[in-house]
């Protein structure tokens, strides 16, 4: 079952210094605080400045910047929406945005929609009430309010991966046709002629119809190689290593090209079930490196997509956009990077 999607959490600690506590201490009105803290210090007696100063320092109060922030009239959030934040990409987006909204004065706020994709106008709405300036999704688009949301919050909006319907936005993204084209290229010229390609359910997730697509169309180029889809749930591990004996028993040299880190845990699953070997009982490419690929077998050929500057770049759209920036929207399409391993090397 998919997890429910999780909430922005604001957590109140026990005995924080407000605004109050210090005009007490100090024996003035919360008004003569606040006007010391705005820096209007030519409104009070030197007098009442130094009591209200001795407040701050003896009871050890610090403002809320986002209080400052929304006084000011920006609040300096960004709200991030993902579909599912134990993804690894998703995970490595999130830094590389996060370091972007650092560098530039900005906070990060995470919506995590626990796989639930048909909540997303909810969390658009959601990261609104807390006043986020722009929004970046990184979701799996199938809620068609989610569009709508975003233009009635008049809030810039930057997708990163998979496109939205009817969404007016920036877009960001690994080039998907050039990645898997790299993949089967690789394992072709290395031998392997019966490719499989491993996908999720692909209807109405952009990222997936796009690789699924390329795939055919580079089976379709490459007469040679026989090649077929199969898309894979997380319920039915049984049916995904039925299909790679299949492939294993049609006799030629069979390879999978895994569509994601996702999906390479399920095919390591089901190989270490079958007690094969990647690179002699099965070739192997995944799209998306990770920190575990050099670790399993005889270490994991992946297509490394520059997730860092994914994150960063979809930053960099939306703050030009919270600047006033005003083009129509643009798409940004990254290469992705072959790191070669045993696991496509005909041993």
């Amino acid at each position: 079952m998919p997890s429910k999607p999780t909430l922005p959490v604001v957590t109140a600690y026990g005995g924080r210094i407000t605004i109050a506590d210090v005009a007490e201490k100090a024996g003035v009105s919360k008004a003569t605080v606040s006007r010391f803290l705005n820096r209007r210090d030519e409104l009070l007696t030197p007098e009442i400045a130094t009591r209200v100063e001795s407040a701050i320092a003896a009871l050890g109060y610090t403002p809320s910047p986002m209080a400052q922030a929304l006084k000011r009239g920006r609040s300096r959030l960004v709200g991030l929406i993902v579909a599912d934040v134990t993804n690894p990409f998703s995970v490595a987006v999130l830094r590389g945005a996060e370091k972007a909204c650092q560098d530039a004065g900005y906070l990060l706020m995470l919506f995590n929609l626990g796989e639930d994709g048909q909540h997303e106008r909810d969390a658009i709405e959601t990261l609104a009430s807390y006043q986020v300036e722009g929004l970046i999704l990184n979701t799996l688009g199938r809620d068609e309010g989610a569009a709508a949301a975003a233009a009635r919050r008049g809030r810039p909006v930057v997708l990163v991966d998979r496109r939205h319907a009817n969404m007016e936005a920036d877009f960001v993204s690994i080039d998907n046709q050039g990645a898997v084209r790299m993949a089967a290229g690789h394992l072709v010229e290395r031998g392997w002629d019966d490719l499989l390609f491993v996908t999720e359910p692909a209807a109405g997730v952009s990222s997936r119809e796009e690789r699924a697509a390329a795939f055919r169309a580079f089976v379709a180029a490459h007469p040679q190689a026989g090649g077929r889809c199969f898309e894979s749930t997380a319920t039915e591990a049984a049916a995904l290593a039925q299909e790679l004996r299949e492939l294993r028993a049609r006799g030629r040299r069979p390879a999978v090209l895994a569509s994601n880190s996702v999906i390479t845990l399920r095919v390591v699953d089901a190989v270490q079930r079958l007690g094969w070997t990647f690179g002699r009982d099965l070739g192997f490419v995944g799209i998306d490196e990770t920190e575990w690929a050099s670790l399993v077998g005889p270490g994991l050929t992946t297509v490394a997509q520059p997730t860092d500057a994914l994150g960063r770049l979809a930053t960099a759209c939306l703050l030009e956009r919270l600047q006033g920036l005003d083009v129509p929207p643009r798409q940004i399409l990254l290469s992705g990077q072959l790191v070669v391993r045993a696991s496509s090397a005909q041993q």
